[in-house]
């Protein structure tokens, strides 16, 4: 049997009364038994309460070495207004090396358009930071429509196919990049 690999879910909101929580329990209740990773949660919100008067925890070092323990990435963005949130633009610029050369996949929510505004944009940040971003992802159009009172999606069958196909194809990118970067470190490439 091999070693699990890491895979860090990424809440990309940090608003007072986020739909966040109730996509990502979602993914996290679907993906959690999987035989190929180890799950971890990177959340901006636990970022901005850590930075009271007398905070144990660093954010930037903490939001650092979560990224650098993680072998792939899932985030969980909601579209605010054509865009992603500044909290997740935040988490994502405060490290720079450790996203090199891993994968990172998308699982959106919106309005009509399932936030794959936001998506498009995340798509070019991340390229800029040496990670690989996944075509095949997971959008929730009127995303409060889909999910009852208690978190549960009405239709669980309709989101399956496309979340399966994006894990699948996450597993692939996330064992074919570690292997990769064992045999060469991405920081020696061009060095």
């Amino acid at each position: 049997m091999t070693e699990k690999m890491t895979l860090a879910v990424i809440y990309g909101s940090a608003r007072q009364g986020r739909f966040c929580d109730t996509v990502a329990n979602w993914l996290i209740r679907e993906i959690s038994d999987s035989p190929v990773f180890n799950l971890t949660v990177i959340d901006p919100a636990r970022l901005r309460a850590s930075r009271g008067v007398g905070a144990a925890v660093n954010p930037g070092e903490w939001v650092e070495r979560k990224v650098a323990e993680a072998d792939a990435f899932l985030v969980v963005t909601p579209e605010y207004n054509h865009g992603y949130p500044a909290a997740l633009k935040e988490l994502i610029d405060s490290v720079y090396e450790p996203w090199h050369a891993k994968p990172v996949a998308f699982v959106s929510y919106g309005g009509a358009s399932g936030g794959i505004r936001a998506v498009e944009q995340l798509r070019q940040v991340f390229g800029e930071l040496h990670a690989v971003t996944l075509r095949d992802g997971v959008q929730f159009a009127k995303a409060w429509s889909k999910f009852d009172a208690a978190g549960n999606l009405y239709k669980p069958e309709e989101m399956r196919a496309p979340l399966f196909l994006m894990m699948d194809r996450l597993i692939w990118w996330a064992r074919t990049l570690k292997q990769a970067r064992k045999v060469t470190p991405y920081n020696e490439i061009a060095a």
